[in-house]
């Protein structure tokens, strides 16, 4: 038996309606927001005012948006294994509510995890206390109940569309992390797979899925695989950040950097099982001084564009909502300005470009045709050394020669070239090799 809890037991809350989640069922992409409150940044929740957030969410549905990603803290909400706060719980049920009322619909992510370079792991599994989040039978046994709880407290909410476990949980089991909690590949499979059954069982049928950071296409022996995020779970998640070596090998306005997150949608799709999988591109934004002030508008167009021409793009949530108030200190640089929106909740130019974007879109519609051709990725499907995907390896250079020259590159792996009836379900009728591009 599980043991005894204090859990969220309900609380007061509309008449329950039944709806379809809101998740894949249009052809649209979705447009949202990675919700930053632009008072107090995630402490907010210390100091949760109904108010601030209802402005700040007003001021996300002005620009066009349609959803947001949510971030409780875990040690606030789950400050012992065997106590999840009611109190904290029922204030993510209000800002869900308070986002329903604005026809925005929430996703939210559950185990916080890391967050603009800040941990958020509870004091239960640190230090005196200290147990590997990924394997420790107690640990295992606190987060599902902690999941499942969040997930039930939403689950009767029409504009919940379901739980990402959390952010960039992967970053906690290895390298560069200062203290990992270091686990194997089939060992972060099982974890996936007990986290996402737990919300599952509170809420059934939304849209529960995992996101890693790009560790997990781009580096050697990284305990979490591109074939994890590509078939487990709901969706596959891509965060595409060209801090991480593109912006500054290529240059800010490359074809490397406007491409990156077309190439990550278009690399997760060579191990998804389904030849149309969602994808989701979950995180993505114009990061400075990388992308300057000055070109961040164009950066976010080209970006989002290009993300476009990708078929079964499930929506695009930029990183993020507001600014973050310089009154805080310790964030790296990087992080004060990546806002669509001031801390005072004013749009900035990136902020407009995307409320123009998301216009057009749904006024002319959506409906990227096959990317016909496509570049073989030599690589084993459990892959262990896979930095040829990354910036500077032999790979991504191929692929960004391709699109560079006006090509419209899928991904392919070595192994799935031969099956026809995978190519077919793609729309692949040519095969290129590294070598092709490389000897051009």
């Amino acid at each position: 038996m599980p043991e005894s809890r204090h859990v969220f037991p309900g609380s007061a809350r509309p008449a329950a309606r039944t709806a379809p989640t809101p998740a894949a069922t249009s052809t649209t992409p979705r447009f949202g927001v990675n919700y930053t409150p632009s008072v107090g940044w995630f402490h907010h929740w210390l100091d949760f005012d109904p108010d601030v957030v209802r402005a700040d969410l007003d001021s996300i549905t002005a620009l066009g948006m349609d959803h947001i990603r949510v971030f409780p803290l875990w040690p606030l909400f789950q400050p012992n294994r065997t106590l999840i706060r009611p109190r904290a719980v029922e204030q993510l049920v209000a800002l869900a509510d308070a986002a329903g009322e604005r026809g925005l619909d929430v996703s939210v992510d559950g185990l916080q995890g890391h967050l603009s370079s800040f941990d958020f792991q509870p004091s239960w599994l640190r230090t005196w206390h200290r147990r590997n989040m990924f394997t420790d039978p107690q640990a295992l046994s606190g987060e599902e109940e902690y999941l499942r709880t969040l997930a039930a407290a939403l689950a009767d909410r029409p504009n919940f569309l379901g739980m990402t476990l959390g952010n960039e949980t992967n970053q906690f089991s290895g390298d560069p992390h200062p203290d990992p909690d270091r686990i194997g590949s089939e060992q972060a499979a099982a974890w996936l797979e007990r986290m996402l059954e737990a919300c599952e069982t509170g809420a059934p049928g939304r849209f529960h899925l995992h996101c890693s950071y790009d560790a997990a296409w781009y580096l050697d022996d990284h305990p979490f695989t591109p074939a994890h995020s590509a078939r487990i779970g709901a969706a596959t998640a891509v965060h595409s950040w060209v801090f991480n070596g593109t912006a500054q090998r290529y240059g800010a306005k490359s074809t490397a950097s406007n491409q990156h997150a077309a190439y990550l949608i278009e690399l997760s799709k060579a191990w998804s099982a389904d030849a149309h999988r969602p994808v989701w591109l979950q995180e993505v934004g114009a990061p400075a001084p990388h992308i300057a002030a000055a070109d961040a508008a164009d950066f976010t167009r080209k970006t989002i564009e290009n993300a476009l021409d990708c078929e079964d793009l499930w929506g695009v949530t930029w990183w993020c909502s507001h600014d973050i108030d310089r009154a805080l200190a310790d964030f790296p640089e990087v992080e004060y300005s990546l806002g669509l929106l001031t801390h005072h909740r004013e749009p900035k130019p990136a902020g407009l470009e995307i409320a123009k974007i998301v216009d057009e879109v749904r006024r002319r519609g959506h409906g990227p045709q096959p990317r016909t051709t496509a570049l073989v990725l030599d690589l084993p499907d459990t892959v262990t050394a896979r930095s040829t995907c990354g910036p500077g390896g032999a790979y991504f250079e191929a692929f960004m020669r391709l699109a560079g020259d006006g090509v419209r590159p899928a991904t392919v792996l070595a192994e799935r070239v031969g099956d026809q009836t995978h190519l077919d379900a793609r729309g692949i009728t040519e095969i290129v090799r590294v070598g092709d591009v490389t000897a051009r």
